[in-house]
């Protein structure tokens, strides 16, 4: 019984999503809740105490528009859709990012919606602020940057710049990843609250910052100019430039900002300037205009009054908070240096070693190579001994080799000498035999000649004798035979005797020239003969000093 009143009493919720640039939330609401309610409740369930820079924006009817806080939430004009979505996103700018951002929560949702607005141009940014703007984007979601572990192509899947800059520049992605690297090197160290503060600080001098545009009329037929509310005051622009104002009313000069229906009115303080009044295109849009006015207008001049007691305790916190993070970043930063110098001291003594063992290595094998040297020069040293022993035999033998040709040579030489007086000698002895032989030839000549001529002179003498014979005893021719007694006779008989005797004689003088011939054949054939050995023997000594001369 207890439990169905339980369910009967529960209040009738509906559904909403709340988008946040980063995440997205759903919360059950109920029925009776005020759009203060919801907007609290988002903002406990993010931790946001700086709540006055922030609304619920939803999109009807093509126009942007904020919950009104003050209205129960399903009272106004808002989509009829389950669940109900509501962008949670900064209304309001701080005119000093660094002064008036104290949570670290509030800076990153400001970080993440400034730099979408400047991917998306919404906020105009030049191309070397949008490089060096990505830096820091890049340093606040990967930290310091690492060569090892940050390669090329890291950044490829990031969105970092706008698509104005990389159509105005015909640059590769690797080149302008090169780029925003370069910058991102530069900002080791740097945590990721103060990468995103660095990034706002330069956001927020960029002319489109922090301005709400809408367009305007100074009558109720043309269209032609654009106010921009933002937290320094009202600008009035022409429609095809948002950068530099045609009239600004700062929010000190403005005395009173009026309403009525599609006509706004802006009196400034000097009551003797001119009052400027527009048009806009619906009433929708000048209540917008006017809420946008009130609130800047609010911040701007609480601004330039004392903080009160919450703010006080805030800025007390966020600067404690500050503190202690800069203390925790200092004790990380060394904590971090010592473990990179203890990774290099051990990457240093990993090194060491290598290079020790490689050098033990290299000492091991300079060790075996050297004991095989030795042993080789040992084995070297004991054939050398051997080749030295031999060499000294050699020596040794050859020493006695030479001596013994020095003898031989010093016999040869004497032997030569012999020789050639030998042969000098038989020179001589050949040329007398020759000069003998000439003389003995001319005398066997004179001998033949004188034989001849006693041949001649025997034959004409027995020829004469015969003659005279048959001259003076021609009865001889008739009677061979005669007395023993006749003188005649006896002288005829002497005469055949005497002619006996010269005839012996001449056959003995041809005798002994025929025999002095043979004898003096003899002795050139001997002679001959020796003069061949002597010659055989001369050669036989060139050949020997010739084979001296070799050794």
């Amino acid at each position: 019984m207890s439990i169905r009143g339980l369910k009967k009493k529960q209040p009738k919720t509906f559904k909403v999503k709340i988008i946040t640039v980063d995440a997205e939330m759903e919360f059950s609401c109920e029925m009776k809740w005020k759009g203060k309610d919801l907007f609290d409740l988002v903002c406990r369930a993010l931790g946001l105490r700086e709540t006055w820079f922030f609304g619920l924006q939803y999109t009807i009817k093509g126009m942007c528009t904020w919950l009104k806080m003050d209205k129960k939430v399903l009272d106004q004009e808002i989509p009829k859709e389950d669940p109900i979505s509501f962008h949670f996103l900064a209304k309001f700018y701080p005119e000093k990012v660094e002064e008036e951002l104290l949570q670290e929560i509030t800076q990153h949702l400001f970080f993440l919606q400034v730099k979408k607005q400047i991917l998306d141009e919404e906020i105009y940014c030049s191309p070397e602020a949008t490089v060096l703007l990505a830096s820091y984007a890049v340093q606040a979601k990967y930290g310091d940057y690492d060569p090892n572990f940050h390669e090329p192509g890291f950044l490829a899947h990031d969105e970092l710049l706008p698509k104005r800059v990389l159509r105005q520049y015909q640059l590769t992605a690797e080149m302008w990843e090169e780029k925003i690297t370069a910058w991102y090197a530069e900002h080791r160290g740097i945590a990721r609250d103060e990468a995103e503060m660095n990034y706002l600080k330069i956001a927020q001098d960029l002319e489109m910052y922090g301005v709400n545009y809408f367009p305007i009329a100074q009558n109720k037929n043309h269209t032609d100019l654009l106010l921009g509310v933002d937290a320094k005051g009202i600008h009035i622009y022409s429609i095809n430039n948002r950068f530099s104002p045609n009239k600004s009313f700062e929010w000190s000069s403005i005395r009173n900002i009026s309403c009525s229906e599609k006509e706004l009115t802006i009196k400034p303080l000097d009551k003797k300037a001119e009052v400027f009044k527009f048009f806009s295109s619906q009433l929708k849009v000048n209540k917008l205009i006017f809420q946008l006015c009130i609130g800047n207008h609010d911040l701007f001049m609480r601004r330039r009054k004392v903080d009160s007691i919450e703010i006080q305790q805030m800025k007390a916190q966020a600067r404690e908070e500050k503190a202690r993070k800069k203390m925790e970043n200092q004790r990380l930063a060394r904590e971090k240096q010592l473990r990179e110098e203890a990774e290099r001291a051990k990457e240093e003594l990993e090194r060491r070693l290598f290079q020790l063992e490689d050098e033990a290595r290299q000492a091991n094998e300079a060790l075996l190579r050297s004991q095989e040297a030795a042993e080789l020069l040992a084995e070297k040293a004991q054939i050398a001994e051997e080749e030295a022993k031999l060499l000294a035999q050699n020596a040794a033998e050859a020493e006695q080799e030479r001596q013994r040709l020095e003898i031989t040579a010093l016999k040869s030489k004497e032997e030569k000498r012999l020789m050639e007086q030998k042969m000098r000698e038989a020179e001589l002895i050949a040329v007398k035999l020759v000069k003998e032989s000439d003389r003995r030839v001319k005398e066997a000549e004179h001998l033949k000649q004188d034989l001849h001529e006693a041949r001649e002179a025997e034959r004409k003498a027995k020829q004469k004798l015969l003659d005279i014979t048959r001259l003076n005893y021609p009865h001889m021719a008739k009677y061979p035979q005669y007395s023993p007694g006749d003188s005649r006779d006896a002288n005829f008989d002497k005469g055949s005797i005497k002619l006996d005797l010269k005839d012996i004689d001449l056959k003995r003088l041809s005798f002994e020239i025929e025999r002095e011939r043979l004898d003096y054949l003899e002795k050139s054939r001997k002679f001959e003969d020796r003069l061949k050995e002597l010659k055989s023997e001369i050669h036989a000594l060139k050949l020997e000093e010739k084979q001296a001369g070799l050794y």
